[in-house]
């Protein structure tokens, strides 16, 4: 009895087979393509502010001064900030400084200061600095370039 009913059993099994790799394989469909591209026609939310002047941080070792960090920031404020940032940029360049000075003396610029994790840490504390200056009006710090220069 199992003679017969083994190759009806193959034949489902191979069906089975084939629809569920079909079912895997299939392309992408059109729509999910869309859901993946970013929206071009969405309004921007969001500004960005690039400050005015680089950030010039001394690394200070046993009294003195070992190497240079250079730093340009921009501000990601709330659509319509950046008067009010540039407004406010004094105050901002200071506490914002006061932060990478502190990031100095941690030694945060020693080694490899480019790391991923290093970078976060200093990021989500010159975020809170600024958000503490200008309030919700700024969404994120964004350090567009950095560079050590030892000496």
């Amino acid at each position: 009895m199992f003679a017969k009913l083994f190759p009806i059993l193959l034949v489902f099994v191979g069906l089975g087979a084939g629809l569920g790799a079909g079912i895997f394989l299939r392309p992408v469909e059109e729509h999910a393509e869309r859901a993946q591209k970013p929206q071009e026609d969405a309004p921007a939310t969001t500004e960005f502010v690039k400050l005015n002047n680089q950030f010039i941080v001394p690394v200070v070792e046993e009294g003195r001064v070992v190497s240079l960090v250079i730093l340009s920031l921009s501000v990601e404020g709330a659509l319509g900030s950046t008067e009010a940032i540039y407004a406010r940029e004094p105050k901002l360049r200071d506490v914002l400084l006061q932060v990478m000075f502190d990031h100095a003396n941690a030694g945060g610029f020693k080694g490899v200061f480019t790391d991923g994790a290093n970078l976060i840490f200093l990021r989500q504390a010159l975020l809170e600095a600024a958000q503490k200056t200008m309030g919700e009006l700024v969404k994120d710090v964004l350090i567009s370039d950095i560079s050590r220069q030892d000496s």
